[in-house]
């Protein structure tokens, strides 16, 4: 299983998709066991477009959950998620923005982690 991160923007849509606990619970656990599943968005760097069935509606009329995958030290990330009924596919805009977000996503995460070793091992030091 992999780690998963709920970003704010997915939580927002999430909630207004009417998404329940229980559906994100299960986002997360078939994302944390299949971080490279879904397809390629091309032009974002990365990130994933990964269907998943809606309560009582099916892949095709379910929900489109955002994703990217970096490397396995670093979690998924839940970007974003589309309701199937709202719209289908992400603008060229959106693509763009995408591809900006996930270029550093990655690295920060590392970099907040190596800093919370160092702080933690200079602490445990003292």
């Amino acid at each position: 299983m992999h780690a998963v991160v709920e970003t704010p923007t997915y939580l927002t849509d999430a909630k207004a998709a009417g998404v329940s606990d229980d559906e994100r619970a299960a986002i997360v656990l078939a994302v944390a066991s299949d971080p490279t599943a879904g397809d390629v968005i091309p032009g974002t760097g990365g990130v994933r477009k990964v269907r998943i069935a809606g309560k009582g509606k099916g892949k095709s009329g379910g929900y489109r959950v955002i994703s990217y995958y970096a490397a396995p030290d670093v979690p998924v990330f839940l970007l974003a998620l589309v309701s199937k009924g709202q719209r289908a596919d992400i603008s060229q805009a959106e693509r763009n923005a995408l591809r900006t977000i996930v270029i550093t996503l990655a690295d920060l995460y590392r970099q907040g982690i190596a800093g919370r070793i160092r702080e933690g091992g200079s602490s445990s030091r003292e």
